[in-house]
């Protein structure tokens, strides 16, 4: 294997230090469409720079979105368009970045244009079928080009009229949800979305629903089940800043907990408006110390000599959950994570790739179709020098990492798969280990 393909982390005692998060992708390729669909100019403040915004940002300039960024900075000018997207024809490469995609595919379908709309194949593996079946509720008009209920997409201009309430399924993505709720108000008429069955990643919802009322639309929400959105148009906040992003942060929070280190992260904190900051409080169930301000969180092991194993309904924190996997390496018993069905059709089936590398550095892994059971090996003793795989997809990468920081040498293939969300991640992994 060539050596830029990957990264061999020697040995740590632990970590120390403070990270300065890159933005949230969540919240950065959200406030990128609202901020294109809006009246007026929007200033973009700390956007995250990654594969998935660069994805984004560069569909909108070819849906005739100007949009510019100020030398030197994370931060960007858009310019809205008011509606509907102005350019009526377009084939667009979304690569994997599943929240442009959702998104994209909802509000395009409502944009009276015709559209292709691909991505790599492991996007055109990734159902969207439930998302495209509450759309053409709605009147839109898309063909699959390939499979059924998959990409890629063709998208023609929506018919006249359409339901005044479509219903979408809860368990599969949330990003189906968030989908419909960003391009309903491009019908200029109320809508009502219902949910069918448990709605899963809510926090992700809640996202959503936060910025939109940043953007002027707010939606009434009937607990999880009935979403209405008004008629009304999005307009600018003028401005508006992106949080760091809190699944980032679980990786700089669990290392504070591996090996008596300590460790801070700036940009997200007691104030934010995402979901994945409750993983610091699954990090005190194991037995970590936790500190909280407005926009740092701060970790560092307790008393005991290891953490303790936990059973935990994950709904509320997937991707960060990924991270609780691996932590489960260094806990005493087996933890279970429970609820991480969404883990089947992420970047890769998170569940069968987590089960396999664990495995590799010796823990004994039961999976299911939405849970996962890790046993670290007797005396916590992990295989050294180990070859982790990482399936194209960047949390598996940085999960994995971690394991260095117990003392265990690892090796990470395809590294730079970090740089779909966080591009300077190995520069700041080394700085905090010890």
């Amino acid at each position: 294997m060539n050596p830029t393909e990957f990264i061999d982390l020697p040995a740590a005692k632990g970590a120390r230090g403070s990270v300065r998060l890159p933005g949230s992708k969540s919240i950065s390729n959200r406030v990128l469409l609202l901020s294109a669909l809006a009246e007026g100019v929007t200033e973009v403040e700390a956007l995250l720079d990654s594969d998935d915004t660069r994805v984004m940002l560069d569909a909108l300039r070819q849906l005739g979105v100007n949009w510019s960024r100020h030398a030197g900075r994370d931060d960007y000018r858009v310019e809205g368009i008011g509606g509907v997207f102005p350019v009526k024809q377009a084939e667009l490469f979304l690569g994997n970045a599943g929240t442009a995609f959702r998104s994209l595919t909802a509000a395009l379908a409502l944009s009276a244009g015709d559209y292709v709309l691909k991505g790599v194949a492991r996007m055109h593996e990734r159902p969207i079928g439930d998302l495209v079946d509450a759309l053409r509720g709605l009147g839109a008009q898309v063909d699959y080009l390939g499979n059924v209920g998959f990409p890629p997409l063709h998208i023609h201009p929506a018919a006249a009229g359409g339901a005044g309430e479509v219903s979408v399924k809860g368990n599969v993505s949330s990003q189906f949800l968030t989908g419909l709720l960003l391009a309903a108000p491009l019908l200029g008429r109320e809508v009502t979305v219902r949910v069918d069955g448990e709605l899963i990643s809510k926090p992700y919802v809640e996202i959503t629903l936060n910025l939109m009322r940043r953007f002027g639309v707010e939606v009434r929400r009937e607990g999880w089940e009935r979403f209405v959105v008004p008629a009304a148009r999005y307009g600018s906040p003028g401005r508006i800043g992106v949080e760091g992003d809190a699944s980032s942060a679980s990786y700089f929070l669990a290392a504070g907990a591996i090996g008596h280190g300590q460790t801070r992260v700036e940009g997200v904190g007691r104030n934010s408006i995402q979901g994945d900051v409750r993983f610091a409080e699954a990090l005190a169930r194991m037995g970590a110390e936790i500190d909280f301000g407005p926009n740092w969180i701060q970790c560092r092991l307790g008393c005991a000599d290891r953490l303790h194993a936990i059973d935990l309904d994950c709904n509320h924190i997937p991707d960060a959950a990924m991270t609780l996997a691996v932590l489960a390496l260094f806990a005493e018993g087996a933890t279970t994570l429970k609820n991480i069905a969404s883990w089947r059709v992420k970047e890769t089936d998170r569940i069968a790739a987590m089960a396999t590398e664990l495995r590799k550095l010796g823990a004994t892994v039961e999976e299911g179709a939405d849970y996962i059971r890790i046993t670290p090996p007797e005396g916590g003793r992990l295989t050294p020098g180990v070859a982790v795989d990482t399936y194209d997809d960047h949390r598996m990468a940085m999960c994995f990492s971690l394991v260095s920081l117990a003392g265990v040498p690892v090796r990470i293939n395809d590294p730079a798969c970090v740089n779909k969300t966080f591009p300077g991640y190995w520069e700041a992994f080394r700085a905090i280990a010890q």
